[in-house]
């Protein structure tokens, strides 16, 4: 029987220098260098200061992911990369070393869709996952219920209609005063509180869409109103209370799709199921009503080079090669509402 394909991922989107090894949906290394310290001193990512980190460290990164799965380059079958979206000048980095590397071996180069990554990182948790199944996509850059009907073609369900889910966890860790990144200091904040302050949730509406922007002004409305007042407010209470109102309806929605769409499994990616909050709301949605939710662990939900290389087997399966002169996309959208 012929052995499951052995693919390399790269990633360098943003401020994550990244490479995995996978054979077929199996991982054999991951390896993820960051500069988000560095990033942090500035309140955010610099994407020139990016772009220097991610040449000094793309080679380390490759050469270890290869060592620590004790394969030669030599056995590679192809070469998956991130190609958008995100940094233009972070992905070139990647992308040229990954067309280097391929065109060195003569194998095969897997053009990657990031956020497509980030759906395919639950196919690593559970290796036997098959579709149909809900996905719940939350990020820094979308958001997105997903009917997947098989690997290669979805149905957007509902997207948000204006912040993601990531960037309001941002926006508020920034009014209350939390550094980069905010996504997991909010969620350190909101251990040492309470959800006792009614922040609305979402506008009522039919469908699956979400919106971040009602959700985002009150808390900010919130804290202004409170220091304009000279008036004590607990900034641990505001983030609970934020991090509620934020992850209950990812949850709820998704849960509301695998019920309409006749689904057993939730499966989740994005750096926002990171969220510890998220995950037992999920988890404990899925029991009550009798489903499966298939959670990447953390380290597998923010940007690394498994998801991509889990995406890459995909294209590969699929024959769908990249030529070596594709070029980097900042935004590459994830699809219009309906069937892809």
């Amino acid at each position: 029987m012929k052995e499951e394909p052995l693919l390399l991922g790269i990633e360098s989107s943003c401020d994550e220098t990244a490479a995995a090894v996978v054979r077929g949906r199996h991982l054999l290394s991951s390896v993820i260098l960051s500069s988000a310290a560095e990033q942090a001193k500035y309140g955010g990512v610099v994407p020139e200061i990016a772009s220097r980190a991610h040449t000094d460290a793309i080679s380390t990164a490759v050469h270890s992911a290869l060592e620590e799965a004790n394969v030669r380059k030599e056995e590679l079958d192809a070469v998956a990369v991130t190609y958008g979206a995100g940094l233009l000048g972070a992905l070139l980095v990647g992308l040229s070393f990954a067309k280097s590397f391929a065109y060195s071996l003569n194998i095969p180069l897997l053009a990657v869709n990031h956020i497509r990554g980030h759906m395919a990182a639950a196919y690593l948790t559970d290796p036997l996952l098959k579709p149909p199944f809900i996905t719940l996509l939350a990020s820094g850059g979308h958001t997105a219920v997903l009917y997947t009907k098989s690997f290669t073609e979805f149905e957007i369900l509902g997207s948000t209609r204006d912040d993601a889910a990531g960037e309001a966890f941002d926006k508020a860790a920034r009014v209350l005063g939390l550094p980069y990144p905010g996504g997991p200091n909010i969620e350190k904040l909101a251990a040492q509180g309470k959800p006792c302050i009614a922040f609305p949730k979402m506008f009522k509406g039919n469908g699956y869409d979400f919106s971040y922007s009602g959700l985002k002004t009150a808390v900010i409305n919130y804290c202004h109103t409170k220091e304009q007042k000279k008036e004590e407010y607990n900034r641990a209470d505001v983030a609970a209370s934020f991090q509620c109102a934020a992850c209950d309806v990812l949850a709820e929605r998704a849960v509301a799709a695998a019920k309409e769409y006749g689904c057993k499994t939730i499966a989740a990616g994005g750096g926002v199921i990171a969220n510890g909050y998220l995950r037992a709301k999920l988890v404990q949605l899925c029991e009550e009503n009798g489903f499966r939710a298939v959670l990447p662990e953390k380290k597998y939900c923010t940007d690394n080079a498994a998801m991509i290389a889990a995406e890459g087997l995909v294209r590969y399966n699929a024959r769908d090669f990249a030529d070596l002169s594709v070029n980097a996309c900042a935004h590459i959208p994830l699809g219009k509402k309906g069937k892809q």
